[in-house]
Formats: C-alpha cells, structure tokens, sequence
C-alpha cells in the first residue's frame, strides 16, 4: 500500500505556503504533499479542475485533502472532490495539523485523519508569557515558603 498522500486546497497563497513549510521540515515529502491555491474571482469550476489534476498526479490510493475555511469556496470545491473513501477532507489547516499528517503519512488514511485533527487541535493553545520587565523584583533574603506556587 502507498502512503497517504496530502493536498491542500485553500484561499491565495496559504496552500502553497503551508507546502514549503512542511518541505522545510521533511525534505522528502515532496512527491506526497500537494497544494491548490484558489485564486480571487477563479470560478469554482476551475479551482475544481485543477483539484481533479492535482489528485490524479499525486497517483495514490488515499489522499488526505486539508482546506482552509469550512463553507469558503476551497472547502466547497474539496467537497466536491472527495469521495469519502478513498480520499477524506479536514478543513482548518494549520501547520501542527500538516507536520502530524506528513509524519503518518504511512499509516492507513483512518489513522493520518485522526492524528491530523488531533494535530491541529492540540497544535492551538494559549502560552503565557511574562516579560522580564514586568516581573516583580525580589528581595534574595525574601524566603516566601509558597513561592514555588503559581
């Protein structure tokens, strides 16, 4: 069985960005990775058709296909493209969902879906961070027993 491959549809230039990401981290994942950037004022139509090349080229027996919006025009031009077996569609693309999806690529196209959504889910969250110019300076013989405790 060949890995899964990966095409991700979205608005001018974020597909063809997030692709050069990935290349970035995993050089060799060129020929599995693909992306469709859906132009201003392209018709449907012709993002579609070039969805349906782009498909064909990657010559896999699964494709995971990522788009960026759920109900913009590259998510609905991906509905129209997958078949739901041999090709799955996640929209909300972003770059932990890509890595995660490229690093499995080699599992059965069930396990690559899940572990993208867990990806891009897991890849969201708030970081706190506290500038040294906004911290509190301490006196050295201050010995505040609960200041381990934050």
């Amino acid at each position: 069985m060949s890995p899964t491959s990966i095409l991700i549809i979205a608005h001018a230039p974020l597909a063809h960005a997030l692709r050069e990401c990935a290349l970035h981290v995993f050089a060799d994942c060129g020929d599995s990775v693909a992306a469709l950037d859906v132009q201003p004022n392209q018709p449907p139509e012709e993002s579609l058709a070039q969805a349906r090349i782009l498909l064909e080229q990657l010559g896999t027996d699964s494709t995971l296909v990522l788009t960026d919006v759920f109900g913009a025009t590259p998510c609905n031009v991906a509905q129209r493209l997958v078949d739901g077996v041999r090709t799955r569609l996640v929209t909300g693309a972003n770059l932990p969902m890509l890595l995660r999806a490229v690093s499995y690529r080699a599992e059965p196209l069930d396990s690559v879906v899940s572990r993208a959504v867990v990806g891009g889910t897991q890849g969201v969250m708030q970081v706190a961070i506290s500038a040294p110019q906004n911290q509190n300076r301490r006196n050295r013989h201050d010995q505040d027993p609960y200041d381990h405790q934050q």
